[in-house]
């Protein structure tokens, strides 16, 4: 079932843009800098992967990028948005009506039906009216047959499928997407992998994935690797034999953590 693209007009521009984006953490010479003057610009409607050792920068880039962490420094811009500066309730509000997210445990409300964690998001940000987006959206990630039943009587893979119907039913301007798969069998990973390939490729979506795992970026149009705070690589369109390559080399040290290269240029 294909359903209906909507944008908004209002909004121009690149999906996600941070401009001199650091985070520092703590004081003195005690301080982590987790990011460090990150300027990345990723466009509507393309699937972008980031990896990179562990305390590379990955989960702050993702807080930051989504508005759930502020920045130290430099600016976010989120579907032509500025949300740096931004109240809180302000930035709840964005986040609950024009981004998605997907989590490693699910985050489904057990108490709730399907089709009610489906709903969520649309009544967290006011809509009165939705079943109609939430059934299609369900069809859609083939769990139609499911909306009554609770998150308790589904299987890992569909509780997933459940999460990203539930991520995409705002037509948001962003998925954000951490380690989606961390908890899946291969076999199901692969299919929750498709679903977000569909819908960047059916529905525009844009999707910003953090991964650890190679087989899981080949699905993005764009692998950013992160090292010591900063964006240290870039691949287009690989494999997951050359992704893995390419960790490999980074964890082992063969750039160094201050050796960036544009963002956007191929590997």
């Amino acid at each position: 079932m294909r359903l209906r693209k909507t944008t908004r007009d209002r909004d121009t521009g690149p999906a996600v843009e941070l401009r001199g984006v650091s985070r520092r953490y703590g004081r003195g010479s005690g301080a982590v800098h987790a990011l460090r003057g990150i300027d990345l610009t990723l466009e509507r409607g393309t699937f972008t992967a980031v990896m990179g050792p562990s305390g590379s920068g990955k989960s702050t880039f993702l807080q930051c990028a989504a508005g759930l962490d502020r920045p130290t420094s430099g600016s976010v811009r989120l579907g032509g948005t500025e949300i740096t500066g931004m109240s809180e309730s302000k930035l709840t509000a964005l986040r609950r009506s024009r981004l998605g997210f997907v989590f490693q445990s699910f985050n489904l409300l057990p108490s709730l039906t399907v089709e009610q964690n489906v709903l969520l998001p649309m009544r967290l940000a006011g809509r009165r009216s939705g079943q109609a987006d939430a059934a299609g959206m369900l069809a859609r990630v083939g769990l139609g047959e499911h909306a009554r039943r609770r998150p308790g009587q589904l299987s890992g893979g569909q509780q997933q499928r459940v999460a990203i119907a539930r991520a995409l039913v705002t037509r948001p301007d962003v998925v954000f997407a951490d380690e989606p798969t961390g908890a899946l069998d291969t076999g199901t990973a692969a299919e929750v992998l498709g679903l977000l390939r569909q819908a960047v490729d059916g529905m525009g979506a844009t999707v910003v994935m953090v991964t650890h795992d190679p087989a899981a970026a080949a699905w993005a149009d764009r692998v950013l690797f992160l090292a010591d705070g900063v964006i240290a690589d870039s691949l287009h369109g690989a494999t997951a034999a050359r992704i893995a390559d390419r960790m490999t080399a980074l964890t082992a040290g063969a750039h160094g953590p201050h050796a960036t290269v544009t963002a956007g240029a191929a590997a």
